[in-house]
């Protein structure tokens, strides 16, 4: 039975491992090891009110033994706006392991850190910086740099995603609003400060 919750440690190693293999598997080796490093920075040197960890779970016997196997996982950090007080996170990044995609697993593990992340900690809103296709399953809807700027130049612009975790805004036109705008500079964690990941 697959079980979502949030990461209390103690599997360090499997998550590192589920991340690096997952996106060697789609991008290749050299983008599997950076984003294994990446995981492992945000694992052992982000300041734990600023990082969030969510894990899909199940157990397979081994041996007359059960072990619990991490599936799925994804990683939240603190943004800090320069001119709000907008408590706002990123997702950065995600990863189901290969054999298990397609199977809603990520859809339903986003979906449970949202509503932990808003009745926990009282975020307000979500980015991303990924496939547009995806996470717009899962709510977000691209925003621009007039929306929230990125800490960094964006490699793919279009890629640049929110999401409302509260009531929606309205611009002046009446639209609704993925997200609430903010102005001035972001910053992110330390474990993503790096252009290479945007």
């Amino acid at each position: 039975m697959m079980q979502h919750s949030l990461y209390t440690g103690g599997f360090d190693k499997d998550i590192i491992q589920l991340f690096q293999k997952t996106f060697s598997d789609s991008e290749g080796e050299k983008e599997g090891d950076a984003i294994g490093e990446l995981v492992q920075n945000f694992l052992e040197n982000t300041p734990k009110q600023k990082l969030r960890v969510f894990v899909t779970t199940t157990t397979s016997k081994h041996d007359q033994q059960e072990e619990v196997v991490v599936v799925g996982g994804v990683i939240f950090s603190k943004l800090t706006l320069e001119e709000s007080k907008i408590n706002t996170w990123i997702l950065s990044p995600a990863a189901v392991a290969t054999s298990m995609q397609g199977k809603g697993i990520g859809q339903g593990l986003i979906h449970y850190a949202h509503s932990f992340l808003k009745k926990q900690e009282g975020v307000e809103q979500v980015v991303t910086y990924g496939d547009v296709k995806f996470y717009s399953k899962v709510g977000y809807k691209p925003i621009t740099q007039d929306m929230i700027p990125s800490p960094f130049k964006l490699t793919f612009p279009e890629g640049w995603l929110g999401r409302s975790l509260v009531v929606l805004e309205q611009d002046e036109d009446g639209n609704i609003m993925p997200v609430k705008p903010a102005k001035g500079k972001v910053y992110c964690v330390e474990a993503l400060n790096k252009p290479q990941f945007w």
